[in-house]
């Protein structure tokens, strides 16, 4: 794509000149659509604004039909440019769109269109537009209503062909961004906003949408990055609310990444909307224990801390706080473990040197064929941390001294050739846990052949 097109502004499209008479001599537009356009086109804002206020769905039915009939990519780009400076200067006016005297006008289809068809110009405009026409329309009963239209002749475009055209749309930009710095941040600015709804959510969902938020989630330096970070974590907060997004979330590293954020945010507008995404996610799954071992209560504590002058931020931070408190005292000391070793982060917490914790549970770690132990295994090869590798050898070699056969297991699980791998760490507190689980393995198997002969 040209970058010239790409680049363009609504104030220089706006001053071309377009030849309407030439369109009405070949019938293009109607003599009161040319009457309608001189009236308007190229006179002062305040102006436009009282044509608007006496005559709105007529100029309406005007641009519509211009986008429906005319193909011409300087007038299409025209055309977009009137109507993106007349909602700009006031949003409200999209509710024009859906006046009950333009019925009869298709007037989804020509934007829904030009998402696909045209430059860049044209799909962020169409993009805007429909996005402002769509939350400005009025709810009915049934949720379907189509541009005010109840029946017509001609089959209309209705809502939902709308909102699953966007979608599909929004995530493409996502995927493969029709402009380099422009595409993911203007198709973030319109999810914020149509994620209200819930045929958005649910068809984002199944369009795999959800991922493609996630790498997004990474601390902000820049103004224009902290804005698309705030309107990302608006995106998690409304998807929050709907259960099948709660499920996607539950399996992606949006967690540490939203924590990650409040940490390294001073904006307060970011630090409320991942607070309130969090309250959301608590009782959800096991969020809340995630939460725990992502020190979550110790950042709480520091938040409150400080000077904030959003009464919503200071009460979320209560709610969590007391909801990670009820969260801490039903966790059973194995699942804290659990969650521990699965997010492949261990430190020297009390149960790892508690016989009781071991007497206790060392049964537990038999689930879903030793679940827990072959990831403990795995940390020894992944991990780069000195601490988690010596406390996952350290607690390799309580397994073995507590299950009754700890040491066949773990000689299974081939972890005796990582463990031996360790005694040459550079960290000689990994060298001398490596040691200890060493021993236990080999002592076990030379008293046990001791004792066969």
């Amino acid at each position: 794509m040209p970058m010239d097109q790409a680049e363009l502004s609504t104030d220089e499209v706006l001053r071309r000149d377009i030849p309407w008479e030439t369109y009405m001599t070949t019938k293009l537009i109607t003599g009161t659509g040319l009457q309608l356009l001189r009236r308007y086109d190229k006179k002062p804002e305040n102006y436009k604004a009282q044509l608007l206020d006496e005559d709105g769905p007529a100029y309406i039915r005007v641009f519509v039909s211009i986008l429906r009939d005319i193909f011409k990519e300087e007038t299409v780009e025209y055309v977009l440019a009137l109507i993106d400076e007349m909602l700009s200067a006031n949003p409200k006016r999209a509710k024009l769109f859906h006046d009950k005297s333009i019925a009869d006008v298709d007037a989804y289809e020509p934007f829904l269109r030009l998402l696909w068809k045209g430059n860049w110009f044209i799909q962020e405009k169409s993009c805007k537009i429909l996005s402002l026409i769509v939350s400005e329309r009025p709810k009915s009963r049934d949720g379907a209503i189509a541009n005010g239209a109840s029946k017509s002749k001609k089959e209309i475009t209705t809502i939902n062909d709308v909102l699953k055209g966007l979608v599909e749309w929004l995530c493409t930009q996502l995927r493969k961004p029709s402009h380099p710095s422009r595409g993911i941040p203007t198709a973030i600015n319109c999810l914020a906003t149509l994620l209200k709804e819930p045929l958005v959510r649910s068809s984002f969902v199944q369009a795999d949408g959800v991922k493609l938020l996630i790498p997004l989630i990474s601390p902000a330096s820049t103004q224009q990055s902290m804005q698309l970070l705030y309107e990302t974590c608006l995106c998690i907060w409304l998807l929050s609310y709907y259960e099948p997004a709660i499920e996607y979330l539950a399996t992606s590293r949006c967690l540490p990444r939203l924590i990650d954020v409040v940490k390294g945010s001073t904006k307060e507008k970011v630090v409320r909307v991942v607070i309130l995404t969090l309250k959301n996610l608590l009782h959800k799954g096991t969020f809340g224990a995630q939460m725990v071992d992502l020190g979550l209560p110790q950042l709480v504590q520091n938040l409150k801390a400080q000077a904030w002058s959003d009464e919503d931020l200071l009460e979320a931070l209560n709610q969590l706080e007391e909801g990670l408190k009820d969260n801490i005292k039903k966790l059973s000391s194995f699942d804290k473990y659990k969650q521990e070793v699965l997010l492949g982060h261990l430190d020297w917490s009390p149960m790892h040197k508690d016989p009781i914790f071991w007497r206790d549970n060392i049964t537990n770690f038999e689930e879903h064929d030793f679940q827990i132990l072959r990831v403990l295994i795995t940390i020894l090869d992944t991990s780069t941390d000195p601490r988690t590798l010596a406390v996952a050898c350290y607690d390799l070699s309580q397994f073995i001294q507590y299950h009754p056969a700890g040491r066949v297991i773990v000689t299974d699980l081939k972890a005796k050739e990582r463990v031996m791998k360790l005694m040459n760490h550079e960290n000689a507190e990994v060298t001398k846990n490596a040691l200890l689980c060493i021993q236990r393995l080999f002592l076990g198997a030379k008293y046990a052949s001791f004792l066969q002969a």
